[in-house]
């Protein structure tokens, strides 16, 4: 199926998803851990957030991303 209106896919990727579900649990652990003020738990959070867009990049360089030859997009 053509896309009529160009659209690149806007991260419907699995190296999006998995990019995007480190980083966001990185964040929540950071944000707890932030109200709790414990800092240190806070900037490995921080690293974490870091590592999640390292495995999407890593991801989409492997073949994952939206153009990526082992991503067959799905019909909408």
């Amino acid at each position: 199926m053509s896309n009529p209106i160009g659209d690149p896919g806007h991260g419907h990727s699995p190296a999006a998803w998995t990019a995007v579900i480190i980083m966001l649990v990185g964040v929540a652990i950071g944000t707890f851990f932030f109200f709790l003020d414990m800092p240190v738990v806070v900037w490995i959070s921080a690293g974490i957030v870091l590592i999640g867009a390292l495995v999407g990049w890593g991801m989409s360089k492997a073949g994952y991303g939206a153009n990526g030859p082992k991503y067959a997009p799905k019909d909408h």
